[in-house]
């Protein structure tokens, strides 16, 4: 019985720590604990063994509904932690007063919550983000806004992830907590250096989560790190899912412009228009901006180099492990016909004729058919042709790129559906057709490792990689310069995998973790010092750091790992294929 008790309290309260539910959770399982222990010893000993196998039940589902019961409330993210950050001094922007916090050392301000749109919802659901309203008093910017309406898998599920995918997981008491997740989530952040600063550097930044997940707290991308160097960092809530990217006729008929969609990509150049009016008043220039994104947020990057709207908003572009600028983008993108599609599907589904029932649909019943839309698209209005076509015109806002991917940016992706050498050939037809004996001699496979190892490098290179491959070819047609990297530094933590530069790009690296050894840390400090260069003159170089030279010829690439300078581009004898594939034209 003890061992059995044993068993049963350790997957409970492991549970318990992974679902991030209340003290009053550990408590209450705690005391049905021992009460079932009190009552088995006491009371059910020589009882018949149906009674005795009843209490078990018994035990089990009271367990289940004290986990399901106590949940951690919601609470929205402070900027900073720490109990009692000291309070800024009063910033001025159009709509009103604000404060921020500082961080416990005193070196980065943090301004979190701002509105930077009208909240949309009610009838400015699906509709371009408006002027935000002004704010009587002075608004308090100590907590982040919520999140934008996406799916959730819970707690439980984000725990796995943080274990499996990242490696990466604390017990404590301080995430006993949920996220609050809204429909009103245009807000912005901003991380500056504490103090007077005048005509700083600005980086704007777009969070990842395939346009369907995400938030602008993730500790990797913070912008601390960089404000403690100088860069004024922002970064912003958008519309995600269903909410950001559904396309409906009756949506474009009705909108001044004639755009459904893009949704999502409007409020980022809402954002971006915020920061032209009013990052002066926090020390920033408006003439010298860098925007930035990761994964889909790198998507939208690229988007936005082609957009008419975002037309002298930023000078500078970054772009990691994401484009659309192939031919034909292997994700996060689809055409008009295709989004139209998707959202009469999604009409029908719902049972909505009219944008009225549409917009009457709770928030929480609509996020569902997020994974139907998201995809940006051409619109004629934010995107009036696809990037592929702007670039073939000459099309382009950006003077300056720095972008890159990292060694094994698929393995995430098909950690449970990657290849064996049963199935490494079916997969390889699947994909390629007539050219996959092509790609099969590239990457022959005699053992399941070796069937393993080449589908990684081949859903990274047609996933991934390809786009980046298009975009410096492209950039080297404009003559634009461009910077490409290929991030291959294994750590205890995400390695090379999707993601895992981020850390060292933002200067993020935690001081305690030892999942970074000092290889790790020094890599860090050149990749920060690129970055921050990149983004204060549009040249990564700078005193102390190895010379990294701009692109002059698209097989080569700069690598970032344990040996940092040029090298071959992994991948280059698999995107002719990819190109011929893809009706690549130079």
């Amino acid at each position: 019985m003890m061992i059995g008790l044993i068993v049963v309290g350790v997957v409970f309260l492991t549970l318990l720590e992974f679902n991030k539910n209340s003290l009053w959770g550990w408590v209450l399982a705690l005391a049905v604990l021992a009460g079932f222990f009190f009552l088995r010893k006491n009371v059910l000993l020589d009882k018949p063994w149906l009674l005795r196998f009843g209490s078990w039940v018994g035990l089990i589902a009271v367990l289940t509904v004290v986990l399901a019961c106590t949940q951690g409330p919601f609470l929205l993210r402070p900027a900073v932690e720490g109990r009692n950050p000291a309070v800024t001094e009063i910033v001025t922007v159009a709509q009103g007063q604000l404060t921020g916090v500082t961080t416990g050392d005193g070196a980065v301000e943090v301004y979190a919550g701002i509105p930077y749109a009208k909240p949309p919802v009610g009838e400015l659901r699906w509709k371009e983000p408006q002027d935000p309203e002004p704010w009587e008093g002075v608004l308090a910017a100590d907590h982040f806004a919520p999140m934008g309406m996406q799916p959730s898998n819970g707690a439980i599920y984000g725990s796995l992830a943080d274990i499996i995918g990242y490696h990466d997981y604390t017990v404590t008491t301080k995430d006993n907590c949920r996220d609050v997740m809204s429909e009103d989530s245009l807000y912005l952040n901003i991380w500056k250096p504490a103090g007077k600063v005048t005509d700083a550097p600005v980086l704007v930044y777009i969070h990842g989560g395939s346009l369907m997940t995400g938030q602008p707290w993730y500790a990797d991308y913070s912008g601390a790190g960089l404000a403690r160097d100088g860069v004024i960092v922002v970064n912003m809530g958008y519309r995600l899912g269903v909410f950001g990217f559904f396309a409906d006729p009756a949506l474009a008929a009705e909108s001044p412009s004639g755009t459904t969609g893009n949704y999502g990509l409007l409020d980022q150049i809402k954002a971006l228009e915020w920061v032209r009016s009013n990052i002066a008043a926090f020390g920033g220039d408006p003439d010298n901006v860098t925007i930035a994104g990761e994964s889909a947020g790198s998507a939208c990057v690229t988007a936005l180099c082609t957009s008419p709207l975002a037309k002298g908003l930023f000078r500078r572009a970054i772009g990691e492990s994401s484009t659309v600028t192939a031919p034909e983008p292997a994700h996060s993108y689809r055409t008009l016909e295709e989004a139209y599609a998707a959202g009469a599907a999604t009409k029908e589904k719902l049972g909505a004729a009219s944008l009225k029932e549409l917009r009457d649909i709770p928030a929480e019943q609509l996020v569902a058919a997020t994974n139907q839309h998201h995809h940006i698209t051409v619109d004629g209005c934010v995107l009036t042709e696809s990037p592929y076509e702007s670039y073939q015109k000459g099309i382009h806002n950006e003077e300056a790129i720095l972008h890159g991917y990292n060694r094994t940016e698929g393995a995430l992706f098909i950690l449970f559906d990657n290849a064996k050498l049963k199935n490494y050939e079916q997969k390889v037809r699947d994909y390629f057709g007539r050219r996959a004996d092509e790609v099969l001699a590239l990457y022959p496979a005699a053992t399941d490792a070796e069937a393993r190892t080449n589908w990684i490098d081949i859903y990274s290179a047609a996933i991934f990689t390809h786009g980046h491959y298009c975009w410096t070819r492209q950039a080297l047609a404009e003559d634009i310069p461009v910077y490409a990297y290929w991030f291959t530094k294994d750590n205890g933590r995400l390695g090379g995998n999707h993601g895992g530069e981020e850390a060292y790009f933002y200067g993020n690296i935690p001081n305690g973790s030892k999942l970074y050894d000092e290889s790790d840390r020094t890599l860090g400090e050149i990749m920060h010092g690129y970055f921050r260069n990149f983004i204060a003159t549009g040249d990564p170089n700078g005193e102390g750091l190895p010379r990294w030279e701009a692109v002059s010829d698209p097989g080569r690439i700069f690598e970032l790992g344990a040996s940092v300078g040029e090298t071959d581009e992994p991948y280059a004898a698999l995107y002719p294929i990819l190109d011929a594939m893809q009706g690549w034209q130079e």
